[in-house]
């Protein structure tokens, strides 16, 4: 049914878009210490095989949409788009995380998609509010990430929101970018009607928000 084609899709495009960040940054990850031990570095595997891996991920990524309806096959190759085009986006700008955040926030509306095909402003705008969702979540979170390479960003002309405007910025930027996720998800909520357990659900993520921000300093970093 369209719960296998629906984690297939997901699957093989999760996989993508980690062979092939793991593929562009090959030479990056040899020279950082916190990378180093990643599987192309330490010659585990061969780039050949990881590209090859990569292809077969996306056929897979592909045939599932296929299977589900036109329209995902249709918005497939969109996806591709950002699955691939993240890896090389700090190379030119410090926008990454965002970019990053909308990659992983095409998987809800993808899902969404998936089950209901319909193109109206009714049946769209909920998934791409959870999608936003989902973008500002991963975004705030790799703002947070990408604070442990401040000074190898810096010193290889990679781009960051923390190398580019300090710790102390990126960290504020992320406590923004998370709150807006929760009332993003409180807004999905209140459109649709949901029942007190997603509510519940959206209690427990902002309480777990909110601790890993009181853990994060940036004199950490």
């Amino acid at each position: 049914g369209p719960l296998i084609w629906v984690t297939l899709a997901m699957a093989g495009a999760r996989t993508v878009a980690m062979a092939v960040n793991r593929l562009a940054d090959a030479r990056m990850d040899a020279l950082n210490p916190r990378t180093a031990n990643r599987a192309l570095p330490q010659r585990l595997i061969k780039p050949v095989e990881m590209a090859l891996f990569a292809l077969l991920a996306g056929a897979v990524m592909v045939f599932s949409a296929a299977q589900l309806n036109p329209l995902c096959l249709a918005l497939s190759p969109v996806a591709v788009i950002f699955l691939v085009g993240y890896a090389y986006t700090k190379r030119f700008t410090w926008f990454c995380h965002f970019f990053l955040g909308l990659t992983d926030g095409i998987a809800p509306i993808g899902g969404w998609l998936a089950i209901n095909p319909t193109i109206s402003v009714a049946n769209l705008v909920p998934p791409l509010l959870l999608g936003l969702a989902v973008a500002a979540w991963v975004g705030g979170f790799d703002l947070i990430y990408s604070c442990q390479d401040i000074d190898f960003d810096r010193a290889h002309g990679l781009h960051s929101i923390p190398s580019r405007f300090g710790p102390q910025r990126a960290l504020e930027i992320s406590e923004i970018m998370h709150g807006a996720s929760v009332g993003l998800l409180a807004a999905v909520g209140g459109i649709l009607g949901l029942a007190w357990p997603f509510w519940i659900a959206v209690g427990v993520a902002a309480w777990l928000l909110i601790w890993e921000h009181r853990l994060g300093h940036p004199e950490d970093f």
